[in-house]
């Protein structure tokens, strides 16, 4: 199959899969292999009144999480912080004490930086757990959208309100609360907030001129087009300041080529060392086919499951967000739904852009065969 076969084959399908879907208000797509020969950048809306375009910033929610763990990681290489560190020895007495009481035992002090990196602290998830009482935080986020949180509001809120789920390192949960509590550590660390640090050490180097935490910052370089909507249903929720609970969890925003930029870098050991990289891939079980390392998940491939050409690692949001590299293919698979709880459909989408490709790859082997 020629390139431009591959491009129009990876573009019809994923604007068949925006346009079946009446709850998919607008959606990107970047998919690159240099392998292969393929840069696509398609962007589409469902509705014919509406505009959008590929080079829009999109909000990419947990896949952000993949942006703090490298820079824990960058942290470490530095010196400056070790994985099996406490969480105690960074953050303030009154924040931490009994920040992780299960079954009548306060586990606080057990709580080691790799612990919150994969979502084995055992802490609680203030976004998706239910609360004890009162409401649950994407009901508070939508009632009370001017609010702006700061991320020791959030781990109070998370202590007062819901109940830990284990000892540490002895299951998994995911924990967007252990992802603020990484962001506090980091600021405290480098004496810097924590958007000036994704600048100082991520986005700047590496020329990313264009992305920047959502209510927090402001992109180095001013954007040519406006952020892409978030909605959520049928609402968008695009300039809410409440959503500025997102912060270390997934507040990024960032163009397509941006994120692009990112992962080659990570994938070219230019972010961190193989040995660091590879420190971070200690998995955790997030599901039958799915492990969590540091910030990154992974399909596992399992017979009949999970095939091996699925076989890719990155991370996903629940807006439908995804940012995967395929090394096989050497294959980026970058975009987002931008609809609040679409994750699966976004992974699903990834999927079936790692199907076209790899049928291309195929029908090459066959032609050289």
């Amino acid at each position: 199959m020629g390139k431009e076969n591959i491009h129009h084959a990876l573009e019809r399908r994923f604007r068949q899969k925006i346009k079946k879907d009446k709850h998919i208000h607008n959606a990107c797509l970047l998919v690159h292999s240099e392998k292969l020969g393929v840069h696509l950048k398609v962007a589409e809306c469902s509705s014919e009144d509406g505009t959008v375009h590929p080079d829009q910033p999109v909000y990419i929610a947990s896949a952000g999480k993949l942006f703090t763990a490298v820079l824990t990681g960058i942290l470490v290489e530095q010196n400056l912080l070790s994985f099996e560190d406490s969480v105690v020895s960074y953050l303030k007495p009154d924040l931490v004490n009994r920040l992780h009481v299960y079954k009548g035992r306060e586990y606080t002090k057990d709580i080691q930086i790799k612990h919150l990196l994969n979502h084995t602290s055992g802490l609680p998830d203030f976004f998706e757990d239910r609360p004890r009482k009162g409401k649950p935080m994407i009901r508070l986020l939508l009632d009370e959208s001017s609010r702006f949180w700061k991320p020791e509001e959030v781990v109070q809120w998370s202590k007062e309100h819901l109940d830990p789920h284990f000892p540490p390192g002895e299951g998994f949960h995911y924990s967007d609360t252990g992802y603020h509590l990484l962001g506090m550590v980091i600021e405290q660390i480098t004496s810097m907030p924590f958007h000036q640090v994704l600048q100082e050490y991520i986005f700047a180097p590496l020329g990313m001129y264009h992305s920047f935490l959502l209510q927090h910052s402001n992109p180095l370089k001013r954007n040519l087009y406006p952020m892409a909507d978030i909605f959520v249903h049928k609402t968008a929720v695009t300039h809410y300041r409440s959503l500025s609970i997102d912060y270390a969890g997934g507040g990024i925003v960032a163009p397509l080529e941006d994120l692009l930029t990112f992962m080659k870098a990570l994938v070219n050991y230019n972010l961190l060392t193989k040995e660091t990289m590879a420190n971070m891939k200690d998995w955790a079980k997030f599901s039958t086919v799915i492990e969590y390392g540091y910030g990154m998940m992974r399909f596992k491939t399992i017979p009949i499951l999970m095939p091996k050409k699925f076989h890719v690692w990155g991370n996903a949001g629940i807006t439908g967000s995804f940012m995967f590299y395929h090394p096989e293919m050497d294959a980026y698979l970058i975009g987002s739904l931008n609809q609040f709880r679409y994750h699966r459909k976004g992974i699903r989408l990834m999927f079936k852009m790692i199907h076209e490709l790899s049928k291309s790859t195929n029908d090459e082997n066959i032609c050289k065969a």
